[in-house]
């Protein structure tokens, strides 16, 4: 597994911006697959967007699309979150992970998380 650390978070008004980190220790960080979550209060933990181990990939949900994008600096071993144009439903606690064991379905890393609220 790799350790995970988010930051980044806080309060912004709705229209605002704010960009997520995920730093990640480890020395195979370029090879893993990784991926922004959120949980809203009272909703389950939701897949905003995901990268590839190689960049090639990216998926993000419906709701982000557009105004979200995520990418990675492999050398500072760090993810990134630019969140665009952010609205009162972006308000969450967003989660980095890593899937780290090929053999093993689904993200078996994951921080701590930071909170984003976005006011109206």
């Amino acid at each position: 597994q790799v350790q995970l650390v988010e930051s980044g978070g806080g309060l912004v008004q709705a229209g605002g911006s704010l960009r997520l980190s995920c730093a990640a220790s480890g020395r195979t960080f370029a090879n893993y697959n990784m991926a922004w979550f959120r949980r809203a209060p009272g909703k389950e933990r939701e897949s905003v967007a995901s990268l590839s181990w190689n960049g090639d990939s990216t998926h993000y949900a419906d709701s982000v699309r557009g105004r979200f994008t995520i990418s990675r600096d492999a050398i500072k071993k760090t993810l990134f979150l630019q969140m665009n144009s952010l609205k009162p439903e972006d308000t969450a606690v967003y989660y980095c992970t890593a899937k780290t064991r090929p053999t093993v379905p689904g993200y078996d890393s994951w921080g701590q998380g930071t909170q984003v609220t976005v006011s109206s």
